[in-house]
C-alpha cells in the first residue's frame, strides 16, 4: 500500500495533465478504462473524468486537490495500469497479479500533446460518444454516439442550448428542480435537456411539457417511457390560465406561436 502511494504521490506531484487508466482487476467492472484530462475553463481549473463502458462514456469534473484520492481508489481497487504525462516526463504505472508496484518514470517533452490537447475542437456539454437516445432519433448522432455530419450545426445549436441552461445551472448547488416547458411540441430539446439534468448533473429533476396536440402529448408520454425518463411527463393545455400548484425552478418555451410567448413569459 505505501508502494502504491508513493507512486500516486510522485505523479500527482509532476503536476500531469493527462492521465489513462487500463487493465481493470475484475471483469464485472463496467468501465473498461477512464481518462483524466487537465481542463481550465475562465478562472477555474480542474480535472475532467471520462468513464468508458463497452457503449457508452460518462463524465465527472472533479478538483484539482482530490485527483490523488480517485487514482488511489481506482489503482487500489479496480485496474493495474495508469499511464500520465506531464509536460516534461512520461509516467507508466503497472500493479503484478502478485500486487508489487511498478512505477516507470522517463524524461520526455510532452510539449506537443499539450498543444493537441489544447487545439481539439470545442468541448462540448454533449460529446461525441454518449449514447443519447433523444439525438439519436432525431438524427443528430448516430447508434453508436458519433455526429452526423450533415447535422453538425443543429448538434453545435443544441449544445449552445445546453450551455445557456449550464450557465445558470452552475450559479447554485442543485439537488432538485421543477422544470415547465410551455409549448413543447414534439419535445426534441425537453428529451434532450432531462438527459442533461439527470445523467451529467446528477439533479433530481421534475420536469413537465405542455402542449395544446393531444397527439403529440400521447406521442411524447410514450417516448418518455421508452427512454425510462420516469420524471417526464406531458399534458394536454393550454399556456393561458395553466396553473401548477406547487414551486416552479424553472420555465423553457421555444419556437411558440402568435401570442403563445406573451402568455408563457406572463406564466413564468
Amino acid at each position: 500500500m505505501d508502494n502504491l502511494i508513493n507512486a500516486i504521490d510522485k505523479i500527482v506531484e509532476g503536476q500531469v495533465f493527462k492521465i489513462v487508466i487500463s487493465n481493470k482487476k475484475d471483469k464485472e467492472n463496467k468501465y473498461n478504462k477512464i481518462n483524466i484530462n487537465f481542463k481550465e475553463s475562465k478562472n477555474k481549473k480542474y480535472y475532467q473524468v471520462e468513464k468508458y463502458t463497452d457503449k457508452q462514456v460518462f463524465h465527472e469534473n472533479i478538483e484539482i486537490e482530490d485527483l490523488r484520492d480517485h487514482l488511489l481508489d481506482y489503482m487500489e481497487n479496480s485496474y493495474k495500469q495508469l499511464a500520465a504525462w506531464s509536460e516534461n516526463t512520461t509516467f507508466d504505472l503497472k500493479i503484478s497479479k502478485k500486487g508489487k508496484v511498478f512505477l516507470g518514470k522517463k524524461n520526455a517533452n510532452n510539449s506537443n500533446l499539450i498543444n493537441k490537447d489544447h487545439n481539439k475542437k470545442k468541448n462540448y456539454i454533449l460529446e461525441e460518444g454518449m449514447i443519447i437516445e433523444p439525438l439519436i432519433d432525431l438524427g443528430v448522432f448516430t447508434k453508436e454516439g458519433k455526429v452526423v455530419k450533415s447535422k453538425y450545426d443543429k448538434y453545435k445549436q443544441i449544445n449552445r442550448f445546453v450551455e445557456i441552461i449550464d450557465d445558470e445551472i452552475k450559479k447554485n448547488d442543485y439537488k432538485e428542480l421543477t422544470i415547465l416547458d410551455f409549448g413543447c411540441g414534439k419535445s426534441y430539446l425537453t428529451f434532450i435537456l432531462y438527459y442533461y439534468f439527470v445523467e451529467i448533473k446528477k439533479i433530481n429533476v421534475k420536469m413537465i411539457g405542455l402542449d395544446l396536440k393531444e397527439d403529440v402529448i400521447k406521442k411524447c408520454n410514450e417516448v418518455a417511457k421508452r427512454y425510462k425518463y420516469d420524471n417526464l411527463h406531458f399534458e394536454l393545455g393550454d399556456i393561458n390560465g395553466y396553473k401548477y400548484n406547487n414551486k416552479v425552478d424553472m420555465v423553457i418555451t421555444l419556437h411558440a406561436c402568435d401570442t403563445a410567448t406573451d402568455y408563457a413569459l406572463y406564466n413564468a
